[in-house]
């Protein structure tokens, strides 16, 4: 597991999510803790387990 700080799209506090290294290209809706309102997470991780893109997306829009 990998701990991403990241701005909430909606709130703009600052919050974290754990996320599973071990799925390479992952798509979800997680609440925002602060706020409660959904944000979908869009992850990426390369063959040796780190980070190569993030996205957290306002999906109220």
């Amino acid at each position: 597991m990998f701990e991403h700080f990241f701005q909430c799209p909606y709130c703009w506090e600052e919050i974290s999510m754990l996320l599973d290294t071990s799925l390479r290209n992952t798509k979800y809706i997680e609440d925002c803790e602060v706020c409660c309102r959904p944000i979908e997470v869009n992850v990426s991780f390369d063959n040796e387990q780190n980070l190569e893109s993030f996205s957290a997306v306002d999906i109220e829009q």
